[in-house]
């Protein structure tokens, strides 16, 4: 699994004109699964995600976790983070995991984040 994590004041995620997840401040988590993923890896990741320190605390150091802070996650499943466009001009996408096998395996991430306390808002799987 791959996760792109990036820092916002609020992030939304539109599928066909209508909002399907937001939040206010947190991570927006672009979330990438190949096929040697499973549920450990899924597990895994959703704890080291939580646990990241990159928000400041009151010395101005990144020292506080995405629970420490309030929080939220937007998780949005991405397979182009394991495309390959190292050949050609045309990236391939045969590492990334396909649907039936990435679905249950974000839906994981995401109840782990769930379970270390995180709010969590989704995307949707192949829109």
């Amino acid at each position: 699994m791959r996760a792109l994590i990036q820092r916002v004041i609020q992030a939304s995620v539109t599928v066909d004109g209508e909002v399907v997840g937001a939040i206010g401040g947190g991570f927006l988590v672009l979330l990438g699964v190949t096929h040697a993923d499973g549920p450990r890896e899924a597990e895994w990741l959703a704890r080291k995600v939580a646990g990241l320190r990159v928000f400041d605390d009151a010395d101005g150091k990144m020292n506080l976790a995405l629970a420490d802070v309030g929080g939220a996650a937007l998780v949005v499943s991405q397979f182009t983070l394991y495309g390959d466009a190292r050949k050609g001009r045309r990236p391939d996408f045969l590492q990334a995991a396909r649907p039936e096998q990435a679905e249950p395996l974000v839906d994981a991430f995401v109840d782990r984040l769930r379970g270390e306390g995180i709010s969590v808002e989704t995307g949707r799987l192949g829109r």
